[in-house]
């Protein structure tokens, strides 16, 4: 069984907490935590940009065109993400955040899981995996709890 894709699962989870600090730090300098997210993204579209040209990544012809509306999105999804953790990750300290934040995605996980829609597979809601997001719930009340 190939376990890379755990791996790489939580590496970027780790960077995704490291990143909230380093956007919160850049917001204080530059003064405004919504100018810190776009230069993040501003970093992050270069980034990708360099990666793509250099492994040859070319869009299909025509492939544009066939993406579904909503698919498009996804870019808002990561802005309001990385603008929100800006302001309020400082505030409510990294575990806090990272409980919160995986409780949204847990909610949401389950319910995309469950109608198979964006792309995913439909799997049900068994009994385990129910009681695997109220200890999730349980967790983050426990971590939130001052």
């Amino acid at each position: 069984m190939a376990y890379w894709p755990h791996l790489v699962a939580i590496l970027v989870g780790a960077g995704l907490m490291l990143q909230v600090g380093m956007n919160a730090t850049l917001g204080r300098v530059v003064g405004s935590p919504l100018l810190a997210s776009v230069l993040n993204f501003a970093v992050g579209l270069a980034w990708l940009l360099l990666v793509s040209v250099v492994y040859g990544a070319r869009p299909a012809p025509g492939s544009f065109g066939q993406v579904p509306a909503w698919a498009w999105l996804g870019g808002l999804c990561g802005a309001a993400y990385v603008g929100a953790v800006t302001v309020v990750g400082p505030r409510l300290g990294a575990v806090a955040l990272l409980a919160l934040v995986l409780l949204g995605q847990m909610a949401a996980s389950l319910a995309i899981d469950r109608f198979g829609v964006m792309g995913f597979a439909r799997s049900e809601l068994t009994p385990s995996r129910l009681i695997g997001a109220a200890l999730l719930v349980a967790g983050v009340l426990l971590i939130v709890r001052r």
